[in-house]
Order: structure tokens, then sequence, then C-alpha cells
């Protein structure tokens, strides 16, 4: 049922967790800086932590996660980051929604919509952007 899922796959995802998790770094902090020091209106702030965490997470992917050799490489970032805009929309969405209808925390549900993108990322990167097909 799940053939799919291989040793290869398993360990490209947690190397994926793993530099997410480094981008959290990058969000939050960044998140937080323009968001409560700068107060910028946070689903903006959002926006900035979010794709500056996006545009580091996309060299350390493409060269540990995915070890791409790809020569196009703004090809292949442009795409990471379209497919990044796409889960900052889920992530938006998915923040407003807990926020606004559900009065989460502002940051917990943060985390929330961070996990569920994750997985959105990883197999939209795996099968669009890292694809072994993204050389042809």
């Amino acid at each position: 049922m799940f053939d799919f899922i291989t040793p290869e796959l398993i360990s490209k995802f947690i190397k994926f967790g793993v530099v997410g998790f480094s981008g959290l770094f990058v969000d939050f902090g960044l998140t937080y800086i323009t968001k409560e020091k700068l107060h910028i209106p946070k689903y903006v702030a959002n926006a900035i932590g979010f794709m500056s965490a996006a545009t580091s997470n996309y060299f350390l992917n493409r060269i540990w996660t995915f070890e791409s050799h790809n020569p196009e490489i703004m090809l292949e970032y442009s795409q990471f980051i379209l497919i990044s805009i796409i889960g900052l929309v889920i992530n938006t969405f998915i923040l407003w929604l807990l926020v606004s209808r559900f009065k989460f925390n502002f940051y917990l549900a943060k985390v929330f919509a961070i996990g569920v993108v994750t997985v959105w990322n990883f197999f939209a990167n795996l099968f669009i952007t890292f694809s072994p097909d993204a050389l042809l």
C-alpha cells in the first residue's frame, strides 16, 4: 500500500525536516522582530519571516537534502519559491483560521501551520523542483 515509502525517501524527509527546523529560527526570528519591534502587521511580518526562511531552506535543501546538480539554479530556485508561496498561502489561511476563528495563540497557531506546510513543501519539491526529470 505504501510502496513509495523507501529508506531514501525517509532520509530525504528527515533532512528536509532538519533544514526546515533551522528555517524556524529564521522564520520566527524575523517574524518576531518585524511584528513586535518594527510594528509591521502580523500577516506581513509572517510573510517576511516565512519567505526569508524559504530562501535559506532552498540553498540547504539543494546542497544537502536533494543533492541537486541542476545547472538551472534560477529556474530551480523559482520553482522552490513558487511552491513556498503556495505554502505561504496555506500557512496564512491556517494561521488566520486558528487565530481568528478558534482563538489560538498566534505563535502556537504558527507551529500548526508550519507542520501542515512542511508536508506540502516536501512532496511538491520532491516531485517538481528536485525531480530527476527537472533536468530534462
